[in-house]
């Protein structure tokens, strides 16, 4: 499978509880699209959120962001790691 980063903004003064239930959110209904959220960091600061996963598409990622009520504003691949 390929990783997905996917970013989201507009989630100033994020606190850890509700960063944790985001991503549980996600964690409920990922498997309907074959996904696997790996993990989520989140800047309160600025208001933004990156995820990564496993995903058969960018699509799929974004499918379980919108269905969890938290649509990605970006969706990228990442070709390379290490």
């Amino acid at each position: 499978m390929t990783q997905f980063m996917d970013v989201h903004h507009g989630f100033e003064g994020i606190t850890p509880e509700q960063l944790r239930e985001a991503h549980d959110a996600d964690l409920a209904i990922e498997k309907d699209e074959g996904v696997h959220f790996e993990r989520a960091w989140a800047d309160p600061e600025s208001g933004t959120i990156y995820c990564l996963s496993e995903a058969p598409s960018a699509d799929a990622v974004q499918r379980v962001h919108e269905r969890a009520g938290h649509r990605a504003d970006e969706v990228h691949q990442v070709p390379l790691s290490i």
